[in-house]
């Protein structure tokens, strides 16, 4: 059974509720499509050292992976937040999608007023560094 991108998006804004983002006051929250129908979401989860502060894209691919879940395997990415404009995924989860995604993965990404802008891995990240770059 196939999820539209409307249904995996609101798993995608469900999950927002459990953002553990008390310094940027800035919840986001991803839903994955896996290639066999499963769905994996996640938040952003920050620390006090930014650095170790964790987006929801990896947090949701990581708990993919975890489950056993290899590279490629990834249907479709569903990104929401409480935002203005469409919500894009910063440079880091956007080369973890390059790993995880074909380049023709769809990316979805949405804005407060619900409205969702579909993209692919391949236009996020142009020329990737990928594994045969190494």
């Amino acid at each position: 059974m196939t999820i539209t991108k409307q249904e995996l998006m609101q798993q995608a804004r469900e999950v927002l509720q459990h953002s553990y983002s008390p310094y940027s006051k800035f919840p986001v929250g991803c839903a994955l499509l896996m290639n066999d129908g499963r769905v994996f979401t996640g938040v952003n989860v920050e620390n006090a050292s930014f650095g170790l502060t964790n987006c929801a894209e990896r947090t949701a691919i990581f708990t993919a992976a975890t489950a056993g879940y290899k590279p490629k395997s990834i249907q479709a990415i569903a990104i929401s937040g409480d935002t203005d404009t469409f919500l894009s995924p910063c440079g880091a989860c956007r080369q973890v999608l390059v790993e995880f995604c074909t380049a023709e993965t769809p990316v979805y990404l949405t804005r407060r007023d619900g409205e969702i802008y579909e993209t692919t891995v391949g236009k996020l990240v142009p020329l990737a560094f990928e594994q045969l770059d190494m």
